[in-house]
């Protein structure tokens, strides 16, 4: 048994069974299985077939297209556990339920518009039409899924202790700014925000401020040098300090400073000026990846200790 699962859109947190050997026709005309009204979403958008345990999608044609994880299909796919379909601003996650009693489909739709009900009340308090939790649709994911259908707006992330912005035009991210902080920078900001894994998300409307410096790199480029960062420093982190630990030199300093490279030696006087892996890490000039990776040395050598 399988279900659509929103994880974003009007109908957020609620769930559509798929009925085996049943087409579900998707779109904005009031009379088909699935009613989706909104202006990215033509009449008769999209159609969704499980038969003999294969799931298919099929595009009837619709103005705007249908994604299936960041990719325009151009007629039809197979969809597998976990695929994330993208229609209008509509996020549904295919997912595998545990075989029970159907549902008719008066009860679908009454536990739908249950949840309609429910988004509408956080919709109000946000003032956005698109919301959700990254946990759901990680952020790469979602920043595909908005690249390749060409989204204009503004990104918002909340997480634990910070909020940020992505800002995008026709897909492709642009500035990306935390905590109002523009001295990180854009890019060493934006491959900061892909990496946190929990936290709630919006699509705001475009901003239409200038920034001093924007992002050239396609999206796609961007996205691929946040996760390649992403895995190196997963390599280091057991050798990394937390990020507001202290750092100090050792006293008295036995390793000779002759040793250290130009590099090495801005980087310890960085260090010594600022005394927290955190400030460390803001206030270097490079990515947070090459800053790590200058303090693991400094440590392995013993010119540094976390404490």
């Amino acid at each position: 048994m399988y279900a659509l699962k929103f994880i974003s859109g009007k109908y957020q947190g609620g769930v559509f069974p798929l009925k085996p050997n049943k087409q579900v026709v998707i779109g904005r005309s009031s009379d088909l299985d699935m009613v989706l009204v909104e202006d990215m979403v033509s009449r008769k958008h999209a159609k969704i077939t499980c038969q003999d345990g294969k799931v298919l999608i099929e595009d009837l044609g619709s103005t705007n297209g249908t994604f299936v994880n960041g990719e325009k299909i151009l007629r039809a796919a197979r969809l597998k556990e976990g695929d994330r379909i993208l229609i209008g601003t509509s996020i549904l996650k295919l997912v595998a339920e545990a075989s029970t009693s159907p549902a008719d489909d008066q009860q679908i739709r009454q536990n739908l518009e249950a949840a309609a009900a429910a988004q509408l009340s956080r919709q109000t308090r946000s003032s956005s039409s698109m919301t959700g939790k990254i946990e759901e649709v990680p952020l790469p994911d979602l920043l595909q899924l908005f690249g390749t259908s060409k989204k204009n707006g503004v990104l918002f992330i909340k997480a634990q202790k910070h909020c940020a912005r992505i800002y995008m035009r026709q897909g492709r991210v642009y500035y990306a700014l935390i905590d109002d902080n523009h001295e990180l920078g854009p890019q060493k900001s934006f491959y900061r925000i892909v990496r946190w894994e929990e936290g709630d998300f919006e699509l705001l409307p475009p901003d239409n401020q200038d920034f001093m410096v924007e992002m050239e790199d396609p999206t796609d480029h961007l996205l691929l040098e946040g996760l390649r960062q992403l895995d190196e420093l997963r390599r280091i982190e057991k050798e990394l300090p937390v990020g507001d630990a202290a750092l100090e030199l050792p006293v008295p300093l036995t390793q000779p400073l002759r040793d250290l490279s130009p590099e090495q030696l801005d980087m310890l006087q960085l260090i010594y000026n600022e005394g927290s892996l955190s400030t460390v890490l803001d206030k270097s000039t490079g990515t947070d990846l090459e800053a790590a990776t200058g303090v693991v040395d400094l440590i392995r050598k013993g010119y540094v200790k976390a404490r």
